[in-house]
């Protein structure tokens, strides 16, 4: 049986190193590449094409929703597995929607972690329990009334400028970094403010952090 190459995507070098120390002690699996932001892991899954992608969500440049929907989009093969300390409905939901095949949470036991990405490297999905009922919940309609995510006003283009924004970059930075011209990104900037009814940079920021699309 051929290996299960595997993508490690998240922002601290420390944890990086550590995932890949667990799940080199299985023979079944090959970690082929590392990244630390969104942007890398979408242009190392394209060049590397690999199993398996786990993916962390708080991610610099572009956040682990954003980076699973562009992988998805690239390679409709693909197979995300969520690796965050995030537990929220939220957070759940828009994966799932990005086409994230697994979501694990960071305090699970090592086995966990190797248990998930073979099942699906085979083409299977894995959650952890908590995420599991969530699930459960939400199929048998015991959803929170409310639990609606501002987030899905947005285009993926938009959330991408909105993280950058969150960032700190300014117009000329973001049009720079996403090839597009400073008129486009104000234009984008407007629209955003208008879907999300908000009127100041810092109300965009306070959003994007009460959203965890930075922290």
């Amino acid at each position: 049986m051929e290996r299960i190459r595997v993508l490690l995507v998240d922002d601290h070098t420390i944890v990086r190193q550590g995932l890949r120390c667990i799940l080199a002690t299985d023979e079944e699996i090959e970690v082929v590449g590392e990244a630390g932001d969104g942007r890398s892991a979408v242009d190392l899954a394209e060049r590397l094409r690999p199993d398996v992608v786990v993916m962390d969500l708080t991610l610099p440049e572009l956040n682990g929703i954003e980076a699973t929907r562009r992988i998805y989009k690239q390679e409709k093969d693909a197979k995300v597995l969520i690796l965050t300390m995030h537990t929220d409905r939220m957070f759940v939901r828009q994966s799932l929607k990005a086409g994230a095949r697994g979501y694990l949470v960071k305090d699970a036991e090592d086995t966990d972690l190797v248990k998930a990405v073979k099942v699906i490297g085979r083409g299977g999905s894995f959650f952890n329990a908590e995420v599991s009922r969530m699930l459960l919940s939400d199929y048998l309609g015991e959803r929170p009334p409310g639990d609606d995510d501002d987030l899905t006003r947005l285009t993926g283009r938009e959330r991408e400028i909105l993280q950058l924004i969150a960032e700190g970059r300014t117009n000329a930075e973001i049009a720079a970094t996403l090839s597009l011209s400073q008129n486009t990104v104000e234009t984008h900037r407007k629209q955003i403010m208008k879907k999300l009814d908000l009127h100041k940079t810092a109300e965009l920021v306070r959003f994007a952090l009460r959203k965890q699309v930075v922290n």
